[in-house]
């Protein structure tokens, strides 16, 4: 049965007339007593009775009445859907972050999404860098949010939108200069806090090059792969840790953050948005247009 079918007997049943349905709808009445008498043929029933005072639905038409009018409103509403998630204004559009992402830039993405696009549903989900990449390479996820560089074996885009220094995230009363600062030998001497070696390989072994670099030895007395979980580290006095600029917004019992004279032997951390390379623009391209870039 086509939906015309359906739109044909509701202008008649709504009417009651074959010739008031047919000039509402635009069509021609031959064709509209046509297009019924069809449908009753499929249905097997008659769903009118004709007579010089129009046409009245039997009682097989009032039973399929209601069923139609919910049956035509679903198409409608699913072929709006439809037409909306083509323009690229509507749709289900799934973000994967690291816990710094959370903290500037994807609220502020995420609130003029919202503005431009209402109709559009997010699923957030907090997510290490290498969770990220195999969602990304399984097509679980439409944008990650995440450290680079990083291996990703699929046809992707990718932006840097921040980078970030590394500060010491150490306890309390872990002993600082009277700048402020702390040396990366100190931060060393106390154990380390890091990231675990599948986790961040790049920026790991940077970190250890620049503490083998002062004359320390580094030694790793717990791993983590997330920021909340490195923090919970330092205040239970595990270790030191050496984390993002952006992290030190977040504030955590038993934790202080210091800048490390040595910052510039570190490695800069770079966030980047990474979504699929796809030949037409997208929701995420169009998410991704309203991130930052840093060059």
């Amino acid at each position: 049965m086509e939906t015309r079918h359906l739109r044909y007997f509701l202008a008649v049943a709504e009417t009651g007339s074959l010739t008031r349905a047919a000039e509402t709808l635009g069509v021609a009445q031959p064709a509209l007593s046509q297009a019924l008498v069809r449908m009753e043929g499929l249905l097997g029933v008659k769903l009118f009775t004709r007579s010089r005072r129009g046409a009245e639905l039997t009682v097989a038409g009032q039973a399929i009445l209601e069923d139609a009018r919910l049956s035509l409103a679903r198409i409608d509403a699913a072929t709006e859907h439809a037409r909306l998630i083509g323009q690229g204004i509507a749709g289900r559009l799934t973000i994967a972050f690291v816990a710094t992402a959370s903290l500037q830039l994807l609220p502020e993405a995420l609130y003029a999404y919202r503005q431009k696009t209402p109709r559009v549903e997010f699923i957030l989900r907090e997510m290490t860098d290498l969770d990220q990449v195999a969602a990304l390479e399984a097509g679980t996820i439409d944008v990650g949010l995440l450290y680079t560089p990083i291996e990703i074996h699929a046809r992707m885009k990718q932006r840097v939108i921040a980078r970030y220094r590394m500060v010491a995230a150490v306890r309390e009363d872990f002993p600082v200069g009277a700048d402020g600062k702390v040396s990366l030998a100190d931060v060393a001497r106390g154990g380390l806090v890091l990231f675990g070696t599948h986790e961040a390989p790049a920026l790991r072994a940077a970190v250890l090059t620049a503490i083998r670099k002062v004359g320390e030895h580094a030694e790793i007395v717990q791993e983590a792969s997330r920021t909340t979980t490195v923090l919970a580290c330092v205040a239970a006095h595990c270790g030191s840790a050496l984390v993002s600029s952006a992290t030190a917004r977040v504030s955590f019992p038993g934790v202080r953050y210091a800048e490390v004279r040595e910052v510039h032997m570190l490695p800069t951390m770079e966030l980047s948005a990474v979504w699929p390379a796809r030949s037409k623009p997208m929701l995420a391209d169009n998410f991704v247009d309203l991130l930052p870039s840093a060059g």
